[in-house]
């Protein structure tokens, strides 16, 4: 059942409920094991001087039911800024009543206020309830691109190179 959803960017205050999010959501992709994220790390990367995420919280009644962080990227075949969804999460008890949709349709509609040519996300395969959710949307699967990931030690051992 459809509920009303405020959402609204996040402020410096939501940093414990930001956190308890993405330990929510890494512990939903099995992932938990993976979070380095603190409310130090949070504070002076989303919060300080040059944040690098914006984020929207989604609220029923007050409570913080979901979140979604996303930054800009740039397309050199459009001319254009785009938008990367990083994360896309609702509690599992705020499930299927139009959480998750706001949050995009909220990215979406900041996607188009910034003339954005894209926006995209990444899904884990195995999460067919996400996937059927985003194609819903009218969100396509890229099956020809693979996306790669370094991390450290390989990102410092590439940079003295």
């Amino acid at each position: 059942m459809p509920v009303a959803i405020d959402i609204q960017p996040a402020i410096e205050a939501d940093i414990p409920v930001i956190l308890q999010f993405i330990r929510a959501l890494a512990e939903y992709e099995k992932l938990a094991h993976a979070v380095e994220a603190t409310p130090e790390k949070l504070r002076a990367t989303l919060f300080g001087p040059r944040p690098y995420a914006e984020i929207l919280i989604a609220r029923a009644s007050a409570e913080p039911v979901g979140y979604a962080i996303f930054f800009h990227t740039y397309s050199t075949f459009l001319a254009k800024p785009g938008i990367y969804l990083e994360d896309v999460f609702v509690l599992p008890a705020h499930r299927g009543r139009g959480v998750g949709k706001a949050l995009l349709s909220a990215v979406a509609k900041i996607a188009r206020d910034r003339n954005c040519g894209r926006l995209e996300w990444a899904v884990l395969d195995w999460n067919k309830s996400a996937i059927d959710f985003y194609e819903r949307l009218g969100a396509n699967m890229l099956d020809e691109w693979k996306i790669y990931r370094m991390i450290e030690p390989a990102i410092s051992k590439l940079a003295e190179t």
